[in-house]
């Protein structure tokens, strides 16, 4: 079928009235959980994750797509009101926004923060369309090698060029593996790591292990954040969200190049809206004939970087449902939902389930929309939220993570598990080791098993034989520079640290 064929496909089936009530309810919560601050998309999608198994595997990754879109819109509005990002990717939206906002202009801020979404989510989703069919044909010619082998570089890729250390990053890899390893041997039968208990047998829940490390151990962060937050919804007025013609005139050149940023960015592993978000900034300080506005209220420091995350929250589908290979945490989730229904995201994909791919893209533009229509009206309604103490609202969130942990298996032994993540998740915090690797090499882990072992059969036991294929060579050698450059950066980085503690101890 041609594109048009295609699209037509996709509507019929994202207009349906299941479908449509869950891309509501899906950017809805999406954001709504945005605004809250610290929360994030990651830990929203955690939290709701068991409602997906009992959904059609269409409806429930619409719906979890629109919580992961609609956390972007919904993170600008903490940053620009409280100077407190709703996520990672609305962090530099506060350098600008919070400025605006002490100048009287939070409603021009979170109107053109919206617009910018929407359009950066369009620019997005335009990409998606037109580049994923064209990777997945491309990939039909991979083997269990090469797949073996983008997987490798798409958990090195992003434990390495990810925020924080290397070591622990690549360490939290491992050790997602390793879990994952828990269970049957797919091949054997043979049990390994269950230690004779039988709830295990069939693996860890990815539900539990997600809804512990990222909701339960942000709960035990966030616990002590029990101060409510004044602010007058009354002085978000309709009026006050209206830009005038000069911040329209500057903010066209920042929304183009920030969704063309967003939309390199969220295709690549490792880096997504957040590193979008902050590029997008430097780029447009850089080009700007008055770079001493920026964090003093410029219009472009709001509008680029929210533009820039929203078109990389849609462009990070391409590499997941076109490759299989998740660039993310967040994206490793669609893929469990996927995979909880028996459908394993690759270039077969487009081809096998057609009205499930074009329905996700067609239900972008819907979902899009929404939030559009949801966020600049319902501004008022956001701040009254923010305004709500904390201690209100956690034990709320166990409880729905409690009952979404024993709806899966209608096994106690489940929550015990969310709780014990929970406890590892706040531990890791403590320590700094990164959760988001974890969860990849937990996804990843098993995938990377069976198509190494395949593999080896083929080559007959001879992992040379494997290297030697020009592709798989090719992404393994790309795989080792990147672990070398990465290592090498992080350990420049601990020299300059510890020469400026020398130097400063010196001066002392």
């Amino acid at each position: 079928m041609d594109l048009f064929s295609n699209l037509a496909l996709g509507l019929e089936t994202a207009l349906t009235p299941v479908n449509l009530l869950y891309c509501f309810f899906g950017v809805f919560l999406g954001t709504l959980i945005g605004v809250l601050p610290g929360i994030g998309a990651l830990a929203a999608i955690s939290m709701l994750f068991p409602i997906t198994f009992h959904l059609e595997p269409t409806t429930a990754l619409i719906m979890l797509a629109g919580i992961y879109y609609g956390t972007a819109y919904g993170g600008s509005t903490a940053s620009i009101l409280l100077n407190i990002p709703g996520g990672t990717s609305s962090a530099v939206t506060c350098l600008d926004g919070y400025p605006m906002a002490k100048q009287g202009r939070a409603g021009v801020a979170l109107a053109m923060t919206a617009i910018g979404s929407f359009y950066g989510g369009v620019y997005g989703i335009i990409v998606l369309s037109l580049f994923a069919p064209a990777i997945a044909s491309w990939a039909l010619a991979f083997g269990s090698a090469e797949y073996f082998a983008m997987m490798v570089l798409g958990l090195i890729a992003a434990s390495a060029i990810s925020s924080g250390s290397v070591v622990k990053g690549l360490a939290m890899v491992v050790l997602g593996v390793l879990l994952a390893t828990v269970g049957m041997d797919p091949q054997s039968g043979t049990a390994r790591f269950t230690f004779g208990s039988l709830s295990v047998l069939d693996g860890l829940s990815i539900s539990a292990l997600a809804m512990g490390l990222f909701g339960v151990a942000e709960i035990i962060t966030s616990v002590r954040a029990t101060d409510s937050i004044k602010l007058d919804p009354k002085a978000f007025s309709y009026r006050t969200l209206m830009p005038t013609r000069e911040d329209i005139r500057l903010s066209w050149g920042p929304m183009f190049r920030g969704s063309t940023l967003g939309s390199l960015f969220g295709a690549l592993p490792g880096t997504g809206p957040s590193v979008a978000a902050f590029v997008s900034y430097a780029v447009e300080k850089r080009v700007s004939k008055t770079p001493e506005r920026f964090g003093k209220g410029a219009i472009e420091g709001v509008v680029a970087p929210e533009t820039a995350n929203n078109a990389a929250d849609q462009t990070a589908f391409i590499p997941t449902l076109s490759l299989g290979i998740p660039g993310s945490a967040t994206m490793a989730l669609m893929i469990g939902a996927l995979m909880v229904h028996g459908i394993h995201p690759g270039p077969n994909l487009v081809a096998e389930q057609p009205s499930l791919f074009w329905g996700l893209v067609m239900s972008f533009w819907i979902g899009n929309v929404l939030l559009v229509i949801l966020n600049l009206p319902l501004i008022g309604l956001w701040v009254r939220l923010l305004s709500v103490p904390y201690h209100f609202l956690y034990p709320a969130i166990l409880m729905f993570i409690c009952i979404g942990a024993y709806s899966v298996h209608y096994s106690a032994f489940d929550v015990m598990v969310v709780f014990g993540f929970g406890l590892l998740g706040y531990l890791m915090r403590i320590f700094g080791m990164p959760p988001a690797p974890l969860l990849l090499g937990f996804v990843l882990g098993p995938l990377i098993e069976q198509h190494f072992r395949r593999a080896m059969v083929l080559a007959r036991g001879d992992f040379t034989a494997v290297i030697e294929r020009p592709i798989t060579g090719a992404i393994l050698g790309l795989t080792f520079l990147i672990l070398v450059w990465s290592l090498w950066s992080g350990w420049r980085a601990a020299q300059r640290l510890r020469e400026r503690t020398r130097l400063m101890a010196q001066e002392d």
